[in-house]
Formats: structure tokens, sequence, C-alpha cells
């Protein structure tokens, strides 16, 4: 069975997106689907980059249509951006590691939801079990 060859990043993209590119396109098999999935993730990461440094260099209050102080308008570009981002990668639905396949947003949240709701439920055959290594045969606690 011949090697599948990761794709080629997409011309343009600065470090940021180009880190980003590298981790995911050496790691995973992608179809053409989620290959165009992360070339737009690594231009929303760069864009972010970009509008970071733009920031930097310049106030995060600015003055409103009538001289009131007001949030520069970068800073929800900015976050709209990361949350974009944030989307784009979920999509990809990326195993974790010990994982054979990734999971989809919806079912990721399902089962973080139901770990918790779980995670300290004692299956009733085990109760008894616990209660004596916990107090010990003699009665007294441990």
């Amino acid at each position: 069975m011949p090697e599948e060859e990761s794709p080629k990043p997409p011309d343009g993209l600065e470090t940021a997106g180009r880190q980003l590119w590298d981790s995911v396109a050496a790691s995973f098999v992608l179809n053409a689907g989620e290959v165009e999935i992360l070339r737009q993730a690594c231009r929303t990461s760069d864009e972010i980059t970009s509008l970071e440094a733009e920031l930097r260099g310049s106030s995060l209050v600015v003055a409103g249509y009538s001289g009131q102080p007001r949030p520069n308008p970068l800073l929800k570009i900015i976050q709209d951006h990361r949350l974009l981002l944030r989307r784009l990668v979920d999509s990809l639905a990326l195993p974790d590691e010990g994982e054979e396949s990734g999971l989809r947003p919806g079912q990721r949240h399902a089962r973080t939801a139901a770990v918790g709701r779980w995670k300290s439920h004692v299956p009733n055959g085990k109760l008894a079990e616990l209660r004596a290594a916990e107090w010990g045969r003699d009665g007294a606690a441990s």
C-alpha cells in the first residue's frame, strides 16, 4: 500500500498558519473537504496574528462617534476570528491521542457531559466492598 503524501500547504501562509498546517497535515490523513477546512483555519490563524499585531500598535479604548470612550473594534473582530478558528478546527473532528477517530463537537460535548454526570457514580454491587474497605473489617474508620 503506497504511503499517502500529505497535502501541499497553500501559498501565502504566515508563521501561525504554517505551524497549524504542519501540525495537522503531518499527523492526520485528510480528505478533500477536510483539507479545505484546514486551509481556511490556517488563513484565519494568520488573520488573527495580523489583527493582534495591529491591536498592539493601537489603543484598547478609542473615541466613539460622539467622542465617548469605547472598546477598540479590533477586539470584537479578533474575538470573532478566534471563535471561527475554534469552529473550523472542531469541524475537522481530529481524534485525541489514543482515539481511532475524532468526535464531532456535539459528540465531544455529550461525552464530557456523560463523564461529569457519572464520575462519582458507584455501581450498587461495589458499594458494600467500598464501605468495607473504607471502614476496615473491625468497623473502625481507617
